[in-house]
């Protein structure tokens, strides 16, 4: 039980950690530069567990097309889309918006799946996270707002794109009940092709110059935040399930926001409003998701028991 609790806080560090990794870099080089090495150095350790475990088979191949969107959209575009918004933004508050994930996961599984129930703490649970990303935004201000709504509007984009992923993948290749590694090796490694053929590698040596950046996104956004993160996530995801893991997601936008503030960031009340307001979706998601799914147990148990 400690290994699992040490994992599920060392996952939260690290995906927390990376908003600052995105901010150091984008004043280097480019939003698809970042991804495309971010990426690479994500692959890595992934290639070698697979390698070592054996998952990959040719079997899997028949899924590429698949594999091919969940590369192009939920890798690739995801993750220039969020160098694209943390670039304009303040690492925390680009963090802070990163949160906003499973309250776009949930909006879809709902509209979507039609698997769960909706019920009065979903609702609320999304009206407080639009209210957070709303404080975030500040659309009142005009401009005089200190936050640029384009970068808003990349992070949300990101976020909306990943919410749509999970629900693919759990239309499309769930059923096949592939092994979590081969996914997301699979995933990575098009990516990676997709990220290659498409980058201007102009500049891209600029990273040396800051050994800082170099170093946050070699070992910080892709070693650690994308390779270790997604075997400790699937090893989570063994032990917990799937909604005891997400409950990583707590700890990353408190972990981005501490960072930026400690980097000089400004952090006033409406920001701690937001993650506030941001944190409690997140919990009320998840449990309103736990009892729509007990709700719904317990009426199909009733109605088997019926003579």
């Amino acid at each position: 039980m400690k290994l699992i609790k040490a994992a599920f806080v060392l996952l939260g560090l690290i995906w927390g950690s990376n908003f600052i990794y995105m901010k150091w870099a984008s004043a280097l080089i480019s939003p698809m530069q970042i991804a495309l090495l971010r990426v690479f150095f994500g692959f890595l350790p992934l290639a070698f567990a697979e390698w070592h475990q054996k998952v990959i088979q040719r079997s899997q191949i028949r899924h590429l097309p698949h594999f091919f969107v969940m590369a192009a959209v939920a890798t690739a575009f995801y993750y220039v889309a969020i160098v694209k918004g943390t670039a304009l933004l303040p690492s925390g508050i680009a963090g802070v918006l990163g949160g906003s994930i499973a309250i776009f996961t949930a909006i879809f599984s709902l509209l979507l799946l039609r698997t769960e129930k909706v019920n009065r703490l979903m609702v609320v649970g999304v009206v407080l996270g639009f209210a957070g990303i709303v404080l975030i935004a500040r659309p009142w201000e005009g401009a005089d707002n200190p936050i640029d709504l384009a970068g808003v509007f990349w992070m949300l984009a990101g976020a909306i794109i990943l919410g749509l992923s999970y629900v693919y993948v759990r239309r499309f290749l769930s059923p096949f009940n592939l092994p979590p590694l081969a996914l997301v090796t699979w995933q990575m490694g098009l990516a990676l092709l997709i990220l290659a053929a498409s980058t201007n590698f102009s500049g891209m040596a600029r990273i040396l110059q800051d050994w800082r950046a170099a170093t946050g996104v070699v070992v910080g956004l892709g070693i650690l935040g994308t390779g270790v993160a997604f075997l400790i996530y699937y090893y989570l995801l063994q032990e917990l399930g799937a909604v005891a893991a997400s409950g990583s997601t707590y700890i990353t936008p408190t972990v981005a926001l501490l960072i930026g503030w400690a980097a000089g960031e400004r952090v006033g009340v409406l920001e701690v409003a937001a993650i506030a307001l941001i944190l409690a979706s997140i919990a009320l998601l998840q449990i309103g998701r736990k009892r729509a799914v007990r709700e719904t147990e317990q009426s199909v148990r009733a109605t088997t028991a019926r003579p």
